[in-house]
């Protein structure tokens, strides 16, 4: 049987293991964090939360004929590039497609800094010009970025299924939500290190502040 002091040694030690913190693995949204605050990404956003009645015409400058951006979308937005911002994720060029949800997305998010391009356009949008749009989100999802900082698209999520032929459910990709890539540079594939959901990264944020 173990003396009086060894006794009170073995409580001591039982007593300091207990109060270590417990190690836990960072989950894929801390990685996916992680990697955007690391520069050097292409963040690929999804438009955020629409008005599901409202109906598209395929018409670019008509905001009427378009599913736009509800209430919950507008402020999804805005708290987006809140978390950007507290995350102080890098960022360099911010490109989006000219339909007004995504447009709308990159403005409230970003404010005037957003450029708004054709590259990035829906494909029900583009018309004839759906072999470029393919071609150009290709280019832009693998050019290396410059000074170490995040290229951000808004987007479409079709535009992406098809430049990466494979799907991006809603379970995946929804509105919102980001896939994160390491550009591969001009001769190859980018590669998807992963998707986080708006409220995800927005959570992540408001832990951190």
């Amino acid at each position: 049987m173990p003396s009086l002091q060894w006794q009170v040694v073995l409580m001591l030690v039982a007593g300091l293991l207990a109060e270590r913190p417990v190690t836990r693995a960072q989950t894929e949204a801390e990685i996916l964090v992680a990697a955007m605050q690391d520069g050097g990404k292409v963040i690929y956003m999804r438009h955020a939360a629409t008005n599901q009645n409202e109906v598209d015409t395929g018409r670019l400058g008509d905001r009427a004929g378009q599913r736009n951006l509800s209430t919950a979308g507008i402020a999804q937005a805005k708290a987006l590039g809140d978390a950007f911002r507290s995350l102080q994720i890098p960022m360099g060029e911010i490109l989006t497609s000219p339909v007004f949800r995504a447009r709308d997305t990159g403005e409230l998010a970003f404010g005037e800094r957003v450029q708004v391009t054709m590259d990035l356009v829906a494909d029900d949008y583009a018309g004839q010009n759906v072999a470029a749009m393919i071609n150009a989100t290709r280019r832009l999802l693998r050019t290396l970025t410059p000074s170490g900082d995040n290229r951000i698209l808004i987007g479409h999520r079709t535009p992406l299924e098809m430049v990466l032929q494979r799907s991006f459910p809603d379970t995946v990709l929804p509105e919102g939500a980001m896939a994160v890539f390491v550009p591969a540079g001009p001769s190859n594939e980018p590669r998807l290190l992963g998707t986080i959901a708006a409220e995800r990264l927005i959570r992540s944020a408001t832990v951190r502040r």
